[in-house]
């Protein structure tokens, strides 16, 4: 057996970042070393395993089998070692690096300032500021992004709950909403009474939320017997607002109250509607917004900043 102290551990850190980028060039990149430099320590790395770990296809690196086990194995040993990193970070260097990925519209509507909030206070820094999809949490994990803000539902089957994320991820609510019904204030259901079954019989635009075509609201229906019937579905609350505004057809959207702020700015024909809905199935539709990080970054002096700032400008914008 080979002698684990025989072992450079700052070959696992290239094997971290080939595993990541799936390339050469890549770990290259993100290591800020030669393609030359990744290379030679992937040939000690083989050498020490007595395996291949990488195998290059047309798209670029496969991992072998014993490569994806030691991928599962060292994460409990990256996320130490990055704690251990973190520990003498009382102060932000000069020149850091801010990503954030956030559920929009929520960023237009209550952080456009945060951008130019960091960039004032660190005027070195660079910002990169990406909307969420489903790679954020993999992005917050992999330490790709510092911090993210999205939804978490409540509804029991949901796959989205808060208790669902892993248990390395911390966050804080930010606040709590309820999903209602955009339409245009001329909507000829408008003139109908306002009923779920009327509510049902309207064509609605809807969210591809996460890589899915489906969210609490349609398992909610589904455990009633019930389907909404939606035939566009389109990546962001910003889309599903506009083309409900339009005047060409009767189509409706569903979309987080905190959505009416920004249709008010950029849609003043949309009004909001509560969902037709007896109160003890409305309440299972509640949505946490959180803020959520590494646990890694607990004591981060950055990730404590952006976290103190966006409560600040939420509490400075948000209605009371």
């Amino acid at each position: 057996m080979r002698n684990l102290g025989e072992l450079d551990l700052n070959l696992l850190v290239v094997f971290k970042y080939l595993m990541q980028e799936r390339s050469v060039a890549g770990a290259a990149k993100k290591l800020c070393v030669t393609p030359s430099a990744v290379s030679k320590s992937l040939a000690k790395l083989r050498e020490w395993f007595d395996d291949p770990l990488f195998v290059r296809v047309r798209q670029g690196l496969q991992p072998t089998n014993l490569s994806l086990t030691l991928e599962e194995e060292l994460k409990v040993w990256f996320q130490l070692t990055d704690s251990i990193t973190s520990l003498n970070s009382e102060a932000i260097p000069d020149g850091a690096r801010f990503t954030l990925v956030m559920e929009s519209p929520f960023y237009i509507s209550f952080l456009s300032d945060l951008p130019m909030t960091i960039y004032q206070k660190y005027p070195n820094s660079v910002v990169r500021m990406l909307g969420w999809d489903h790679h954020a949490l993999n992005d917050i994990v992999n330490g790709d992004a510092d911090l993210g803000f999205c939804a978490r539902e409540t509804h029991g089957r949901s796959q989205a709950k808060v208790n669902r994320l892993p248990y390395y991820i911390d966050h804080e609510v930010l606040f709590t909403d309820r999903p209602v019904v955009f339409l245009r204030k001329d909507h000829p259901l408008l003139e109908q009474k306002w009923s779920l079954e009327n509510f049902l019989a309207c064509p609605q635009i809807s969210m591809v939320w996460e890589a899915n075509d489906t969210w609490a609201l349609d398992s909610l229906l589904e455990d009633e017997g019930l389907k909404r019937e939606v035939p566009i579905m389109v990546s962001s609350f910003e889309q599903a607002l506009h083309i409900a505004s339009q005047s060409s057809h009767k189509l409706i959207a569903v979309a987080p109250s905190y959505c009416g702020g920004y249709a008010s700015r950029h849609h003043g024909n949309l009004i909001a509607m509560p969902l037709p809905l007896p109160e003890k199935l409305y309440a299972q539709l509640e949505i946490a917004f959180i803020l959520l990080w590494h646990k890694r970054h607990n004591q981060d002096a950055k990730v404590m900043w952006l976290r103190n700032e966006i409560r600040r400008l939420y509490n400075d914008e948000s209605p009371r």
